[in-house]
Protein backbone atom coordinates (compact mmCIF):
# COMPACT_ATOMS: atom_id res chain seq x y z
CA UNK A 1 0.00 0.00 0.00
CA UNK A 2 1.35 3.62 -1.04
CA UNK A 3 -0.46 7.15 -0.06
CA UNK A 4 -0.52 10.09 -2.13
CA UNK A 5 -0.76 13.31 -0.23
CA UNK A 6 -2.00 15.97 -2.07
CA UNK A 7 0.14 19.13 -0.81
CA UNK A 8 -1.21 22.63 -0.12
CA UNK A 9 1.58 25.50 -0.55
CA UNK A 10 1.87 28.72 -2.29
CA UNK A 11 4.51 27.54 -4.90
CA UNK A 12 7.02 28.38 -2.89
CA UNK A 13 6.90 26.87 0.57
CA UNK A 14 4.43 23.88 1.77
CA UNK A 15 1.84 24.80 4.28
CA UNK A 16 1.35 23.45 7.60
CA UNK A 17 -1.68 21.85 6.80
CA UNK A 18 0.28 19.28 5.17
CA UNK A 19 2.37 18.25 7.41
CA UNK A 20 -0.16 17.02 9.74
CA UNK A 21 -1.55 15.41 6.56
CA UNK A 22 1.77 13.41 6.09
CA UNK A 23 1.40 12.49 9.44
CA UNK A 24 -2.11 10.27 8.92
CA UNK A 25 -1.33 9.10 5.52
CA UNK A 26 1.70 7.54 7.34
CA UNK A 27 -0.68 5.83 9.97
CA UNK A 28 -2.90 4.28 7.16
CA UNK A 29 0.20 1.89 6.28
CA UNK A 30 2.99 2.10 3.98
CA UNK A 31 4.82 3.99 1.89
CA UNK A 32 3.82 8.13 2.02
CA UNK A 33 4.32 9.79 -1.95
CA UNK A 34 3.46 13.51 -1.87
CA UNK A 35 1.98 15.27 -5.44
CA UNK A 36 3.12 19.06 -5.62
CA UNK A 37 1.44 20.18 -8.46
CA UNK A 38 1.92 24.09 -8.87
CA UNK A 39 4.14 27.01 -10.94
CA UNK A 40 7.48 27.55 -10.84
CA UNK A 41 6.96 25.31 -7.56
CA UNK A 42 10.75 23.83 -7.13
CA UNK A 43 11.33 25.50 -4.07
CA UNK A 44 8.20 23.84 -2.57
CA UNK A 45 8.77 19.97 -4.10
CA UNK A 46 12.60 20.91 -1.99
CA UNK A 47 10.90 21.30 1.22
CA UNK A 48 8.57 18.43 0.56
CA UNK A 49 11.17 16.09 0.36
CA UNK A 50 12.77 17.29 3.33
CA UNK A 51 9.32 16.18 5.30
CA UNK A 52 10.46 13.50 7.50
CA UNK A 53 8.20 10.04 6.64
CA UNK A 54 8.08 11.10 2.79
CA UNK A 55 9.66 8.21 0.15
CA UNK A 56 8.72 10.40 -2.75
CA UNK A 57 8.09 13.38 -3.73
CA UNK A 58 6.16 13.85 -7.33
CA UNK A 59 6.28 17.44 -8.44
CA UNK A 60 3.97 18.58 -11.66
CA UNK A 61 5.20 21.99 -12.79
CA UNK A 62 2.62 24.24 -15.43
CA UNK A 63 1.56 27.92 -15.53
CA UNK A 64 -2.50 26.25 -15.34
CA UNK A 65 -1.53 24.61 -12.06
CA UNK A 66 -0.43 28.43 -10.39
CA UNK A 67 -3.37 28.75 -8.29
CA UNK A 68 -4.50 25.37 -7.92
CA UNK A 69 -7.65 25.30 -10.06
CA UNK A 70 -9.58 22.36 -8.56
CA UNK A 71 -10.40 21.06 -12.50
CA UNK A 72 -6.84 21.22 -13.45
CA UNK A 73 -5.27 19.69 -10.19
CA UNK A 74 -8.01 16.81 -10.54
CA UNK A 75 -6.66 15.45 -13.80
CA UNK A 76 -3.26 15.76 -12.70
CA UNK A 77 -4.03 13.46 -9.33
CA UNK A 78 -6.11 10.90 -11.58
CA UNK A 79 -2.94 10.63 -14.00
CA UNK A 80 -1.47 8.74 -11.31
CA UNK A 81 -4.43 7.40 -8.84
CA UNK A 82 -4.12 3.66 -10.31
CA UNK A 83 -0.81 3.48 -8.50
CA UNK A 84 -2.26 4.33 -4.95
CA UNK A 85 -4.81 2.71 -1.50
CA UNK A 86 -4.95 6.09 -0.52
CA UNK A 87 -5.41 9.83 -2.06
CA UNK A 88 -5.31 12.22 1.18
CA UNK A 89 -6.14 15.75 1.34
CA UNK A 90 -5.80 18.08 4.25
CA UNK A 91 -9.47 19.28 4.88
CA UNK A 92 -9.11 22.58 3.80
CA UNK A 93 -10.89 24.91 1.38
CA UNK A 94 -8.96 24.12 -0.92
CA UNK A 95 -8.63 20.21 -0.12
CA UNK A 96 -12.29 20.02 0.45
CA UNK A 97 -12.57 21.72 -3.03
CA UNK A 98 -10.84 19.15 -4.53
CA UNK A 99 -11.10 15.86 -3.19
CA UNK A 100 -14.87 14.97 -3.97
CA UNK A 101 -13.84 15.64 -7.86
CA UNK A 102 -11.40 13.15 -7.27
CA UNK A 103 -13.48 10.63 -5.45
CA UNK A 104 -16.54 10.67 -7.93
CA UNK A 105 -14.14 10.53 -11.01
CA UNK A 106 -13.10 7.28 -9.68
CA UNK A 107 -16.24 6.70 -8.81
CA UNK A 108 -15.70 5.75 -4.69
CA UNK A 109 -17.26 6.99 -1.59
CA UNK A 110 -14.77 10.08 0.11
CA UNK A 111 -14.25 10.05 4.00
CA UNK A 112 -13.88 13.81 4.94
CA UNK A 113 -12.86 15.10 8.01
CA UNK A 114 -10.49 12.04 9.65
CA UNK A 115 -9.47 12.66 13.01
CA UNK A 116 -8.00 9.08 13.80
CA UNK A 117 -6.80 5.72 11.40
CA UNK A 118 -8.07 2.97 13.48
CA UNK A 119 -6.27 0.58 10.34
CA UNK A 120 -6.06 1.01 6.79
CA UNK A 121 -9.51 0.84 5.43
CA UNK A 122 -11.34 2.15 9.07
CA UNK A 123 -11.20 5.56 10.40
CA UNK A 124 -12.37 8.07 12.77
CA UNK A 125 -14.83 11.19 12.10
CA UNK A 126 -16.60 13.56 13.82
CA UNK A 127 -20.34 13.80 12.85
CA UNK A 128 -23.25 16.31 15.11
CA UNK A 129 -20.66 19.01 15.10
CA UNK A 130 -18.47 17.05 17.06
CA UNK A 131 -20.79 15.57 19.65
CA UNK A 132 -19.89 11.87 18.89
CA UNK A 133 -17.30 9.84 16.80
CA UNK A 134 -18.16 8.07 13.66
CA UNK A 135 -16.13 5.02 12.68
CA UNK A 136 -16.37 4.38 9.09
CA UNK A 137 -15.04 1.36 7.26
CA UNK A 138 -14.75 1.31 3.62
CA UNK A 139 -14.30 -1.33 1.03
CA UNK A 140 -13.37 0.99 -1.80
CA UNK A 141 -10.11 -0.17 -3.90
CA UNK A 142 -8.88 3.21 -3.49
CA UNK A 143 -9.48 5.56 -0.05
CA UNK A 144 -10.31 9.24 -0.64
CA UNK A 145 -9.92 10.43 2.42
CA UNK A 146 -9.78 14.49 3.78
CA UNK A 147 -8.18 14.96 6.96
CA UNK A 148 -8.80 17.35 9.93
CA UNK A 149 -5.13 18.47 10.98
CA UNK A 150 -6.14 19.42 14.37
CA UNK A 151 -6.70 15.74 15.03
CA UNK A 152 -2.83 14.59 14.18
CA UNK A 153 0.82 16.16 14.93
CA UNK A 154 2.42 17.79 12.03
CA UNK A 155 4.99 15.54 10.82
CA UNK A 156 8.43 16.90 10.98
CA UNK A 157 9.61 19.71 8.07
CA UNK A 158 13.34 18.62 7.93
CA UNK A 159 15.00 14.96 8.22
CA UNK A 160 13.26 13.54 5.51
CA UNK A 161 15.51 12.92 2.16
CA UNK A 162 12.72 11.94 -0.45
CA UNK A 163 14.06 11.53 -3.64
CA UNK A 164 12.03 14.32 -6.60
CA UNK A 165 10.29 13.03 -9.59
CA UNK A 166 9.16 15.04 -12.16
CA UNK A 167 5.33 14.16 -13.77
CA UNK A 168 4.56 15.87 -16.91
CA UNK A 169 1.70 18.57 -16.84
CA UNK A 170 -1.73 17.34 -18.24
CA UNK A 171 -3.51 19.74 -20.80
CA UNK A 172 -5.06 22.92 -18.72
CA UNK A 173 -8.77 22.51 -18.80
CA UNK A 174 -10.94 24.73 -21.45
CA UNK A 175 -13.37 24.99 -19.38
CA UNK A 176 -12.04 26.58 -16.26
CA UNK A 177 -9.83 30.15 -16.52
CA UNK A 178 -7.97 32.19 -13.80
CA UNK A 179 -9.50 35.69 -13.44
CA UNK A 180 -7.72 36.64 -10.35
CA UNK A 181 -8.08 37.20 -6.34
CA UNK A 182 -8.78 39.49 -3.31
CA UNK A 183 -6.25 38.84 -0.52
CA UNK A 184 -6.91 39.66 2.69
CA UNK A 185 -4.06 41.31 4.31
CA UNK A 186 -3.05 40.51 7.89
CA UNK A 187 0.07 40.89 10.25
CA UNK A 188 -1.02 38.26 12.21
CA UNK A 189 -0.30 35.00 12.36
CA UNK A 190 -2.56 32.83 10.42
CA UNK A 191 -5.81 31.50 12.13
CA UNK A 192 -5.20 27.69 11.72
CA UNK A 193 -1.68 27.89 12.45
CA UNK A 194 -1.41 30.49 15.33
CA UNK A 195 -0.49 28.93 18.79
CA UNK A 196 -2.56 31.78 20.46
CA UNK A 197 -5.98 32.67 19.42
CA UNK A 198 -8.11 35.30 21.00
CA UNK A 199 -11.96 35.34 19.81
CA UNK A 200 -15.31 37.80 20.74
CA UNK A 201 -18.31 37.14 20.05
CA UNK A 202 -21.61 39.17 19.97
CA UNK A 203 -21.39 40.71 23.34
CA UNK A 204 -18.99 43.35 21.87
CA UNK A 205 -21.98 45.02 20.40
CA UNK A 206 -19.96 46.65 17.32
CA UNK A 207 -17.36 46.53 15.23
CA UNK A 208 -15.55 49.96 16.79
CA UNK A 209 -15.97 47.99 20.19
CA UNK A 210 -14.45 44.48 19.17
CA UNK A 211 -11.45 46.52 17.54
CA UNK A 212 -11.48 48.46 20.72
CA UNK A 213 -11.57 45.66 23.02
CA UNK A 214 -9.96 42.72 21.12
CA UNK A 215 -7.01 44.48 19.76
CA UNK A 216 -4.68 45.14 22.98
CA UNK A 217 -5.52 41.70 24.06
CA UNK A 218 -3.84 40.08 21.10
CA UNK A 219 -1.14 42.46 20.68
CA UNK A 220 0.20 41.90 24.32
CA UNK A 221 0.10 37.59 23.33
CA UNK A 222 1.00 38.00 20.15
CA UNK A 223 -1.85 36.32 18.63
CA UNK A 224 -4.49 35.66 15.90
CA UNK A 225 -8.15 37.37 16.27
CA UNK A 226 -11.20 35.17 15.89
CA UNK A 227 -14.79 35.53 16.00
CA UNK A 228 -18.02 33.71 16.31
CA UNK A 229 -20.25 33.20 13.65
CA UNK A 230 -22.76 35.48 15.39
CA UNK A 231 -20.06 38.20 15.88
CA UNK A 232 -19.03 37.63 11.98
CA UNK A 233 -22.61 37.87 11.20
CA UNK A 234 -23.33 41.22 12.45
CA UNK A 235 -20.59 42.68 11.01
CA UNK A 236 -18.25 42.69 13.93
CA UNK A 237 -14.98 41.18 12.35
CA UNK A 238 -14.47 40.21 9.19
CA UNK A 239 -15.70 36.51 8.19
CA UNK A 240 -12.12 34.50 7.65
CA UNK A 241 -11.76 35.36 11.52
CA UNK A 242 -14.44 33.07 11.41
CA UNK A 243 -14.05 29.89 13.95
CA UNK A 244 -16.45 26.72 13.89
CA UNK A 245 -18.59 24.35 12.28
CA UNK A 246 -18.94 26.72 9.37
CA UNK A 247 -15.88 27.99 9.90
CA UNK A 248 -11.81 26.99 10.73
CA UNK A 249 -11.49 24.21 13.00
CA UNK A 250 -8.51 25.34 15.11
CA UNK A 251 -6.26 23.43 18.19
CA UNK A 252 -3.89 26.49 19.67
CA UNK A 253 -1.59 26.01 22.40
CA UNK A 254 -4.20 28.66 24.05
CA UNK A 255 -7.85 29.63 22.83
CA UNK A 256 -9.22 32.87 24.93
CA UNK A 257 -12.73 33.38 24.39
CA UNK A 258 -14.34 37.19 25.40
CA UNK A 259 -18.14 37.30 25.31
CA UNK A 260 -18.55 34.09 23.37
CA UNK A 261 -21.56 32.33 24.75
CA UNK A 262 -20.27 28.61 23.37
CA UNK A 263 -22.98 27.48 20.89
CA UNK A 264 -22.40 24.13 19.68
CA UNK A 265 -21.68 25.15 16.31
CA UNK A 266 -18.39 27.20 17.91
CA UNK A 267 -17.61 24.68 20.22
CA UNK A 268 -17.01 22.24 17.21
CA UNK A 269 -14.26 24.76 15.69
CA UNK A 270 -12.40 25.57 18.69
CA UNK A 271 -12.70 22.41 21.88
CA UNK A 272 -9.44 20.85 20.96
CA UNK A 273 -7.31 23.67 21.98
CA UNK A 274 -4.88 22.75 24.58
CA UNK A 275 -5.93 25.71 27.23
CA UNK A 276 -8.98 27.42 26.87
CA UNK A 277 -10.10 30.55 28.84
CA UNK A 278 -13.76 31.72 29.17
CA UNK A 279 -14.83 35.37 29.86
CA UNK A 280 -18.49 35.65 30.23
CA UNK A 281 -20.73 37.37 32.54
CA UNK A 282 -23.39 34.02 31.77
CA UNK A 283 -22.46 31.84 34.50
CA UNK A 284 -24.87 29.25 32.22
CA UNK A 285 -23.24 29.74 29.35
CA UNK A 286 -22.04 26.64 27.65
CA UNK A 287 -18.43 27.85 26.90
CA UNK A 288 -17.80 27.11 30.27
CA UNK A 289 -18.47 23.60 30.09
CA UNK A 290 -15.00 23.08 27.82
CA UNK A 291 -12.85 25.57 29.38
CA UNK A 292 -10.03 25.34 31.35
CA UNK A 293 -10.44 28.55 33.19
CA UNK A 294 -13.60 30.78 33.24
CA UNK A 295 -13.88 34.26 34.33
CA UNK A 296 -17.34 35.37 35.09
CA UNK A 297 -17.12 38.50 34.31
CA UNK A 298 -18.04 42.00 32.18
CA UNK A 299 -15.77 41.76 29.24
CA UNK A 300 -15.44 45.43 28.82
CA UNK A 301 -13.95 45.28 32.60
CA UNK A 302 -11.90 41.75 32.57
CA UNK A 303 -10.32 42.40 29.16
CA UNK A 304 -8.46 45.64 30.11
CA UNK A 305 -7.69 44.59 33.11
CA UNK A 306 -6.03 41.80 31.82
CA UNK A 307 -4.04 43.32 29.05
CA UNK A 308 -2.75 45.63 32.07
CA UNK A 309 -1.93 42.85 33.98
CA UNK A 310 -0.02 41.21 31.01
Amino acid sequence: MTALVIAEHDNASIKGATLNTVTAAAQCGGDVHVLVAGHNAGAAAAAAAQIAGVAKVIHADGEHLAHGLAENVTAQILAIAANYSHIVFPATASGKNVAPRVAAKLDVGQISDITKVVSADTFERPIYAGNAMATVQTADATKVLTVRTTGFDPAAASGGSAAVETQAALAANAGVAYLGSEIAKNDRPELTAAKIIVSGGRALGSNEKFMEVMTPLADKLGAAMGASRAAVDAGYAPNDWQVGQTGKIVAPQLYVACGISGAIQHLAGMKDSKVIVAINKDPEAPIFSVADYGLEADLFVAVPELVAAL
